[in-house]
């Protein structure tokens, strides 16, 4: 093997490398607590187990599918690329731009089959509720943006490997950073209210009770809005999303309608510890500490795969190599967020008190939203943003056990 070659790999493994040390580095040292054993039968009859795996396992397979589709497509392209990305002329970034757009459209059209299957599926468990032309219609639009982005990025990347042959993935890594902190910013009031109608929780007991949640936790919440996730699906949730000024919680109104005051505040709670860690902030700064190592690793697999010229002949190569890298990147990634998410967990019981509720809430969602509570490991480990449903309740039975025990501190 030449030493170009072998740079490739090593680059690869280096940016694995250095996302396993962001990880160590940013993992929560406190607030974290091994959960007890349970089993899923516990919680779960087996007609209630069987129709969550009927579901949810075909659903992978045909994300998988999705997955694979992919990548045979931009192989394909990558081995022969059209004759007219090829005959483009290097540093013409308009046509740079349209192939990044048109490759991004084209990957959406190629999946389209196994996206409308997966939502017919979803139409017969009475998850999705919105019409075939409104599902549509957010495809649209979501492609739309996606292909933007595509096309903007790609005429930047590639104008900058045209400037720096060498070291165009230094200030690649640093646009990716200041993108995502755009997006997160701006977005909540940008691209959010594309798809969804946010209304600011309504004066009322449960907005008393919140912003009392909130005080007492020692949180500034920003804001609390109500979203119309009705109109789209059954299923229930809650987030926390923008940063500074447009930082903000956002509770489904299926998660107001189906579930009781102590359920729907242990929510919160959940989503007031992300506020109060900066859990947003803190995913940002994992991609700071892991994009310049995953650009250059992407950088030396864009040169393997591609002729070496940039231009719009190098998008489905620049692509290609950008999911080799991101993919297993993302997965390592996960560890955090998994470790985040039982933090705030247990940062809910704290502020609450309210264990039996957390248990109930992780056996009606679960339920409701036809959720596999005790996936294989490792599905857990390449897909898993949160602890599995069993671990979630293992978490409120190990605070039952210390409040029990008279060992449990209030938050605040």
């Amino acid at each position: 093997m030449t030493a170009g070659r072998s740079r490739t790999p090593l680059a690869v493994a280096g940016a694995l490398t250095v996302a396993e040390l962001a990880v160590v580095l940013l993992r929560p040292r406190s607030g974290v607590v091994e959960p007890l054993p349970v089993s899923a039968r516990t919680y779960f009859s087996q007609p209630e187990l069987d129709r969550a795996r009927r579901f949810r396992r075909p659903q992978l397979a045909l994300l998988a599918a999705g997955l694979a589709v992919e990548a045979g497509v931009l192989a394909a392209l990558v081995r022969r690329p059209p004759r007219r990305l090829r005959q483009a002329a290097p540093g013409s970034l308009p046509s740079t731009a349209l192939a990044g757009t048109l490759l991004s459209l084209g990957l959406e059209l190629a999946t389209l089959p196994l996206s409308a299957l997966a939502r017919r599926r979803s139409i017969r468990e009475g998850l999705a509720t919105d019409t075939w032309a409104r599902w549509a219609g957010d495809r649209a639009k979501s492609s739309a943006i996606g292909a933007a982005f595509a096309g903007g990025g790609a005429a930047l990347t590639v104008g900058l490997m045209d400037r720096s042959r060498r070291h165009w993935w230094l200030p690649a890594s640093a646009g990716a950073v200041l993108t995502a902190t755009g997006l997160s910013y701006a977005g909540p009031l940008l691209l959010d209210p594309l798809f969804n109608r946010f209304t600011v929780l309504p004066q009322g007991r449960l907005r008393d009770d919140v912003l009392a949640l909130a005080r007492r936790a020692g949180v500034d919440v920003g804001e609390v809005f109500e979203v119309d996730a009705s109109r789209r699906t059954t299923a229930a949730n809650a987030y926390v999303t923008g940063l500074g000024p447009t930082k903000r919680v956002v509770l489904y109104d299926t998660l107001l309608e189906h579930f009781d005051a102590d359920e729907t505040l242990l929510v919160v709670a959940h989503e007031l510890a992300h506020v109060r860690h900066r859990d947003v902030a803190r995913g940002l700064l994992l991609l700071a500490l892991t994009a310049p190592a995953s650009a250059y690793a992407v950088a030396r697999l864009t040169e393997r795969l591609g002729d070496g010229r940039p231009g719009p002949a190098t998008v489905p190569a620049l692509t290609l190599a950008l999911a080799i890298v991101t993919a297993p990147v993302g997965v390592i990634s996960l560890q955090l967020s998994r470790r985040v998410e039982a933090r705030a967990d247990w940062f809910a019981l704290q502020a609450t008190g309210t264990p039996e509720a957390g248990i109930s809430f992780e056996q009606r969602i679960t339920i409701r939203n036809l959720a596999d509570p005790d996936p294989p490991g490792w599905l857990a480990a390449l897909l898993g943003t949160h602890p599995s449903t069993v671990q979630r309740i293992g978490i409120a039975k190990a605070y039952q056990r210390d409040r029990d025990a008279g060992q449990v501190t209030q938050a605040g």
